[in-house]
């Protein structure tokens, strides 16, 4: 994976940039949004992640107009700015995905490979189903069988990376590095606690259970057979 970070923080930038390159991946990094424009306009790169904040060209502007010169590599918008109206706009920009800081490194490469395996022009998935539950990131709504479900905000990262991985199994350790941001194991039950109120809210109320616990390994989510 070729990756192009247009970041002006230079502890931010080398942070990723050894992640992904311990991960295998070449990176080239751009201070400022004029060299980032230049690079990515040229460089054949899989994926781009960019600051919102940056010199000369904000992160907004260069996207616009890598996208009106054609260029469709995919991008991801890796900021402090966090509202939900600045996420709209970012993705309305033409950006693919959007993650806030801090963040865990973890979740950020495995954004990172999703973008690539989607191929450029995809944009994700603002809306996540599995079966009858539907979320969406942008409104942060939550529904199921048409019954809107009111989740508290951990709640609702909890689920929303449950379903971001549905069919597969979710480790503790998983959860609490991306939806805590927990990089040490605390002596404390909660995941499972957390787990136990989302189950409440999202299964219980309704026929058919979609998150189901996998004994010895984590949590799965998925549609009813």
């Amino acid at each position: 994976m070729k990756v192009l970070i247009i970041e002006d923080d230079r502890e931010t930038a080398g942070f990723v940039m050894r992640g992904l390159r311990e991960a295998g991946c070449t990176v080239d990094h751009a201070e400022t949004g004029v060299d980032g424009l230049f690079l990515a306009s040229d460089g054949g790169y899989d994926v781009l992640v960019v600051d919102r904040i940056l010199p000369k060209t904000d992160g907004l502007s260069l996207v616009r107009m890598l996208r009106g010169t054609g260029v469709a590599t995919p991008v991801l918008f890796l900021t402090a700015v966090s509202g939900l109206s600045d996420r709209v706009e970012g993705l309305d920009a033409g950006g693919d995905d959007y993650m806030i800081k801090p963040f865990a490194f973890s979740e950020l490469h495995a954004r990172l490979r999703a973008l690539v395996r989607r191929g450029p022009g995809t944009a994700a998935e603002s809306v996540l189903q599995v079966g009858d539950l539907s979320l969406d990131r942008l409104t942060r709504k939550v529904e199921r069988a048409g019954q809107a479900i009111e989740l508290q905000p951990r709640e609702f990262r909890l689920l929303e990376f449950l379903m971001e991985h549905a069919g597969e199994v979710v480790t503790r350790t998983m959860l609490l590095e991306r939806v805590w941001e927990f990089h040490f194991e605390p002596r404390t039950s909660v995941v499972e606690t957390h787990v136990s109120r989302l189950r409440s809210k999202v299964d219980r109320p309704f026929d058919a259970e979609l998150i189901r616990t996998v004994r010895g390994a984590g949590y799965v989510i998925s549609a009813p057979r």
